[in-house]
């Protein structure tokens, strides 16, 4: 598996497609998050982004690789592996986005009603919830789900904002969590949210694992 990833991680660096979104994700973060914010909030605003920047990383992943060399890895580490790779590899994208912006808010964001750590573990588990939210919108909306690019784009849309705005939606409970602790003055650990996500997440990878393989 570890050959794989470091496959996929390569196909997608040489590919360039990770620059829009990263690119994207940094110019959402440099408006809402500045020096001297309360940091829950600005954890929350940069966790929020990672939803779509997930999404798109997935599926970016799963679409990357030409249809011969796919076959390929396939025919020689089977469908389920080389798919869930791809997955892996987009989420990690998103995770290292993640964690690189939360660092920044720590740094530079008021933490004067929380302590560090505190703020630490909540934002690393915020980062965590919405990447895993994302990864599973990527990944139920692109292939081999669903083939057509223009439906695959509207469907990753149309789940990202669902994500963020429906309450049953892990996503929007952690981000919700920290805005909310921040007017509190409290620092709450969204670790029910993070088992959803990771459920989520899990489901729909295997899903979509599953469906390589059969149409494989």
């Amino acid at each position: 598996m570890t050959a794989l990833l470091r496959y996929q991680a390569v196909l997608l660096l040489r590919s360039q497609r990770w620059l829009a979104p990263f690119v994207t994700y940094a110019a959402f973060v440099a408006v809402g998050v500045r020096p001297g914010d309360p940091v829950l909030d600005s954890l929350a605003y940069a966790a929020a982004g990672l939803v779509p920047l997930s999404a798109w990383l997935v599926r970016i992943c799963v679409t990357n690789e030409p249809g011969a060399a796919r076959d390929c890895a396939a025919a020689a580490a089977g469908p389920v592996r080389v798919h869930a790779a791809a997955l892996l590899t987009g989420l990690a994208g998103a995770l290292l986005a993640g964690a690189v912006t939360a660092a920044a808010a720590l740094a530079v964001c008021d933490r004067a009603a929380t302590g560090p750590g505190a703020a630490a573990l909540a934002g690393a588990l915020v980062t965590a919830v919405c990447a895993l939210t994302g990864a599973a919108v990527g990944a139920l909306s692109g292939r081999p789900l669903v083939r057509r690019r223009g439906y695959g784009i509207l469907a990753a849309a149309l789940g990202c904002l669902l994500a963020l705005v429906l309450a049953p939606s892990p996503a929007r409970g952690a981000v919700s969590a920290l805005v909310s602790g921040a007017r509190q003055g409290s620092t709450p650990l969204p670790l029910a949210d993070l088992a959803l996500a990771l459920a989520l997440a899990a489901v729909a990878g295997m899903s979509a694992c599953l469906t390589a393989a059969r149409r494989g």
